[in-house]
């Protein structure tokens, strides 16, 4: 990111002491960084901490003697704003539209065609209430861009979303997000990748899963990543995390994975799914203990000692689902078939079975026997609908044949976000 005029905004939460660590960085990198902060922030983090950081004063106060007009002035010098860490308040606020302070006010002001990027912190429940959920979508609707969270111990003791991320993690979002794509032909693509395996559960400690480590996702994440394609990865909580920072949402079950894919696409706009993931297609209906039906769940460990029959319930298809559930009506899906050394018939049927069903556009077969992790073996044959493309012999080969064949969909090139820088 070349030297640039930050507007910095914080508002009241105890993550304000990261922001601080943010702002050193830019500072030293050559940035020019002008803190604005809310009357809460300054009673977390003191002004004298953010003159000493940046060199300048803090703007705090919309009613400040001889800076009425800092709400105009703020927003015609800066290259672009940063608000972090935002609170549910203030993000509900900004949503409706209220200037009745100086973040408000500045928000107000603020000219679209300058990039702006939230960066949210808050308790788990206040992240998922509704209402924040509909401001943080009506935000992303007017051009903001919204940053995830990290998940983790928050500062109440609760584990879950809402955490900040790490000030390193936001910088490289930042400044990937401002960078121009380097070897998309300008092209920068919003990517939603799923990798890793479902895990069912029987009882607190058993379950029901796969092999799937999730590497093959993780990889095709830090590919599109250095490619420079905005990137969120939804993994298996145990499946490999990508080394790039992605944007990355973790699941655990069947339906904690199809509730978090809904989301995703439902709130924001992409351009691809590559499903990759290894979704069960059982999930455990219930138990017979000793001729006793229960329930499955995490609250008990059932004893070796007792006779249990697993009941399970059969799945749907979340490939099927995944274009109803987008915003984006030109989505492109691209799906993965697994056979078990199957003929080349059998594996082509297999394709053609999971087209009939689904609204895949590339379908990427592969067959365990041809499949090693250490040799590097991977072969695969790439589907653009029902007809053979094109076949490869490792992964580097098949996450760049896929991408390829991305770029020159119809579809993407329909896409009114696939615009070129």
């Amino acid at each position: 990111m070349s030297p640039s005029k930050i507007l910095f905004k914080l508002t009241g939460s105890i993550a304000c002491y990261k922001a601080c660590n943010l702002i050193s960085r830019w500072v030293q990198d050559g940035h020019e960084v002008q803190v604005v902060a809310s009357q809460a922030a300054l009673k977390f983090v003191g002004a004298s901490t953010f003159e000493g950081l940046t060199g300048k004063p803090v703007y705090h106060d919309l009613y400040e003697s001889g800076k009425q007009m800092a709400h105009i002035d703020l927003v015609k010098w800066a290259d672009l704003t940063v608000m972090c860490p935002a609170t549910a308040n203030t993000i509900n606020r900004l949503a409706q539209g209220l200037g009745d302070d100086l973040i408000g006010s500045l928000f107000l002001a603020h000219d679209f065609k300058k990039p702006y990027f939230v960066v949210p912190a808050m308790n788990t429940a206040m992240y998922r209430h509704p209402a924040t959920r509909a401001s943080l979508q009506k935000l992303e609707d007017w051009g903001i861009r919204i940053l995830p969270t990290a998940e983790g111990r928050l500062a109440c003791g609760d584990i879950g979303e809402g955490k900040l991320l790490e000030p390193d993690d936001i910088a490289s979002m930042v400044e990937h997000a401002l960078a121009r794509p380097a070897k998309s032909g300008g092209r920068k693509l919003r990517f939603l990748i799923t990798s890793g395996g479902t895990e069912e559960p029987i009882d607190g400690v058993r379950s029901i899963s796969n092999f799937s480590s999730g590497r093959t996702g993780a990889e095709f994440a830090d590919y599109l990543y250095t490619q420079g394609h905005e990137v969120t990865l939804l993994r298996a909580k145990r499946a490999a995390r990508a080394k790039k920072p992605v944007s990355e949402y973790t699941f655990v079950s069947f339906h904690d994975l199809d509730r978090n894919l809904r989301e995703l696409l439902s709130g924001h706009h992409f351009d691809c799914v590559i499903h990759l993931a290894a979704v069960s297609d059982y999930s455990v209906d219930h138990l017979l203990i000793n001729g006793e039906k229960v329930l499955p769940g995490g609250d008990t460990k059932f004893s070796s000692d007792q006779e249990i029959t697993l009941n399970l319930a059969r799945n749907y298809k979340i490939v099927d689902r995944i274009s109803s559930y987008s915003r984006n009506g030109n989505l492109l899906v691209v799906s993965f078939k697994l056979t078990n050394h199957a003929s080349e018939a059998e594996r082509e049927q297999a394709v053609l079975h999971l087209l009939e069903h689904s609204l895949a556009d590339i379908v990427v077969q592969n067959d365990l026997s041809e499949v090693d992790a250490l040799s590097g073996a991977h072969a695969a044959a790439l589907y653009v609908g029902n007809r053979l493309v094109k076949r490869v012999g490792n992964k580097s080969e098949l996450i760049q044949a896929v991408e390829n064949l991305i770029l020159e969909s119809d579809k993407i090139k329909k896409s009114s976000h696939a615009a070129l820088s």
